[in-house]
């Protein structure tokens, strides 16, 4: 009876086997989790290292979220991730300031008149506040380079009545990001996932006939007065198990694997 019991109290060697490798794999999927997300950290602070170049002011408040990866081992398919990608405000800066343009309110105008006013005064407390104010109206700024007055017409933010008589012409940007900044960014934070499925998978372990796919959505939490993302939908981004040991193995380049990354839109 007690050598039954002994038996019965110790777990097939198999079975203790197949827990310590289910364990192992759960461990790199977590592994892979904080990879993903700290790829699409990196996305999100080149766009907003850019914007802030370009615009010459503050852009940490352009993001109030953290990206979220969960990934799941499917039997006979791969390993699946679910990655929620935080919101990038910069398109709700351009919206807000078309709408101004459109509705006549001249804010450009009047910001450049204060400017003006305090530089005369020459106090260093009004100059101080003077800035506060401009951290505040951030939208004002990016028209200096997304909105070029031209000749013989409105300013792109004022009244009816300003012209290029009233301030100079200013030479566009050329930077994308201000054209589209939801696909600017978006492009930017597949690169960095595509980036960290080449570079950090290995660990995972995938099959040749099997998938690692990663499926990166934004985060459906917005500003009620920010334009709806019309194009937001689901990137499926996903690459084979054999391209991925052909690239760990040196059979293709970097850059074989990199078009071989599948993007979809769900």
């Amino acid at each position: 009876m007690a050598i039954a019991s002994s038996l019965s109290a110790q777990a097939p060697p198999s079975s203790a086997r197949a827990e310590a490798d289910a364990r192992q794999s759960r461990y790199q999927v977590g592994q892979m989790e904080r990879v993903i997300e700290g790829a699409v950290e990196h996305g999100v602070t080149v766009i907003r290292d850019r914007f802030q170049q370009l615009m010459q002011m503050p852009a940490d408040q352009l993001v109030t979220d953290n990206a979220h990866a969960r990934g799941f081992r499917l039997e006979g398919y791969g390993v699946f991730f679910d990655v929620t990608v935080p919101t990038f405000e910069l398109s709700s800066l351009v919206w807000s300031l078309r709408t101004l343009d459109q509705n006549d309110l001249g804010l450009q105008r009047a910001v450049t008149a204060l400017e003006e006013h305090v530089k005369q005064q020459g106090d260093a407390s009004l100059e101080q506040a003077l800035k506060r104010l401009e951290l505040q109206v951030g939208p004002v700024a990016l028209s200096r380079v997304a909105a070029p007055a031209v000749a013989g017409a409105r300013s792109a933010v004022g009244s009816a009545a300003t012209t290029t008589a009233d301030a100079a012409p200013q030479a566009p940007s050329s930077d994308p990001i201000l054209a589209d900044p939801n696909e600017a960014y978006r492009a930017e934070v597949i690169q960095a996932i595509k980036d960290a499925m080449l570079d950090h998978s290995s660990s995972l372990a995938i099959g040749a006939g099997e998938w690692l796919t990663i499926a990166a959505r934004g985060n459906d939490d917005r500003p009620r007065l920010a334009p709806a993302d019309s194009d937001a939908r689901t990137r499926i981004i996903r690459l084979r198990g054999s391209d991925l040991a052909a690239f760990l193995a040196r059979q293709i380049t970097r850059e074989d694997a990199l078009q071989r990354i599948e993007v979809r839109l769900f």
